[in-house]
């Protein structure tokens, strides 16, 4: 089968859906790959290195042409606005894989549905062990988490870590961390490693342990949510009250702290807010703010997306597509997260296996044949369930 890849076409985005390392095992099992013309370069990676590779640089009419896989960072529902110029391009048959925002861009997925093509979503793989290695949302996270503590620590006008110096000691800054999902524990990790004094919360109170193993300080609340995760690992969406008694006992502990970092999501959902303008001015002057939820809608009262909001001294930072700005590494990651998705996939002879017992086949799989297949997204649309199939390509 033939491989397409082109290049990413949303604003800012400077990511790569493959990258030269992960051609060799793709021709081995008898692709042949197709790069639009400086696809990588905004991640650092040439022509010349997807050439070296076996890679064929194309142009995107012909990616989209020849290519009856196409893979790619943001797909459609991910990049609404330039995406749409894709969608002509798009034919019958042809396999379509990357992120798409699924259960909230439901027109997209019906537009993309509607080019007949079959789609699969990234976001929607399943958090089993199995899966681990295609787990796209954690490696963007683990980047986050990362890219909020180095944002963090250019604006805090304090150092990270405590000094013994002839001038005085240096005392550590306060880092609290508000969600121990994947980010949030990068988060803790790195903010530690910086030196800094670290406090987090979560809403499930079983990632204690978590953020203790990495030098955190776990803040206990009695909120009675021993039942706030998903089976699938997510935290799951809380009540106004619960949320509200949440707010009541982190008060205290966001107006001791010089760096609050916020990661608190529920897939499909707006962000809760968590942090309120009262919160905000308690802190003093010079403390800052990174709100990680910001593009669902922020864990801030006060806090914009794409904007850095300056409110009685502090600094709130809502950041966008953090991945995108280490798009080196995380294109080395996402494409690793492909690969391995799409070799689950494959059958011997190198066409794709549409087994739909498998959990993770079915649970990404979006739209075939002209129509919106995935279960949780009908769901969300009000229709019922469509009839279990499986098909090989």
């Amino acid at each position: 089968m033939i491989i397409g890849v082109p290049k990413e076409s949303y604003p800012g985005e400077r990511r790569v859906a493959l990258i030269p390392a992960s051609l060799p095992v793709l021709a081995k099992a008898g692709m042949e790959i197709l790069v639009e013309e400086g696809a990588g370069l905004d991640a650092g990676f040439t022509d010349a290195e997807f050439k070296s590779k076996g890679a064929t640089i194309v142009s995107r009419d012909e990616v989209f042409a020849k290519g009856e896989i196409i893979l790619q960072v943001r797909c459609h529902g991910a990049n609404p606005a330039a995406g749409k110029s894709d969608l002509s391009k798009f034919r019958k048959g042809q396999f379509v894989i990357g992120t798409a925002e699924p259960l909230s861009e439901l027109d997209a997925a019906k537009e993309l549905a509607a080019t007949g093509v079959t789609h699969f979503a990234l976001e929607l793989v399943p958090r089993i062990t199995r899966a681990q290695s295609m787990d796209i949302l954690s490696s963007m996270a683990t980047i986050a988490g990362y890219k909020a503590v180095i944002m963090a620590s250019d604006r805090l006008p304090r150092m990270f870590p405590m000094m013994m110096t002839a001038a005085g000691t240096i005392a550590p800054a306060r880092v609290f961390v508000v969600g121990a999902g994947v980010a949030g524990l990068q988060a803790i990790a790195s903010a530690k490693k910086a030196g800094a004094k670290v406090l987090a919360y979560d809403i499930r109170p079983a990632v204690k342990e978590q953020i203790e193993s990495l030098g955190g300080k776990f803040l206990e609340m009695e909120l009675g949510t021993a039942d706030a995760e998903d089976k699938g690992g997510y935290a799951k969406e809380q009540s106004e009250e619960t949320i509200r008694k949440q707010r009541e006992m982190m008060k205290a502990a966001i107006a001791d702290s010089d760096v609050v970092i916020t990661t608190a999501a529920v897939p499909g959902r707006k962000a809760p807010i968590l942090v309120t303008r009262d919160m905000v001015e308690g802190m003093v002057t010079g403390s800052v703010i990174v709100d990680l939820a910001a593009e669902r809608g922020g864990n801030v009262d006060l806090s914009k997306a794409g904007e850095t909001v300056v409110h009685q001294g502090v600094t709130i930072l809502g950041p966008e597509n953090l991945p995108s700005t280490v798009p080196y590494h995380a294109s080395q990651m996402f494409a690793k997260n492909l690969v391995t998705f799409l070799q689950n996939m494959l059958s011997k002879e190198g066409r794709i296996e549409m087994n739909l017992e498998d959990e993770i086949i079915k649970d990404t799989l979006v739209c075939r044949d002209g129509e919106v297949v995935n279960a949780r997204m009908r769901e969300l649309m009000g229709l019922s369930a469509p009839a279990a199939e499986g098909s090989d390509a």
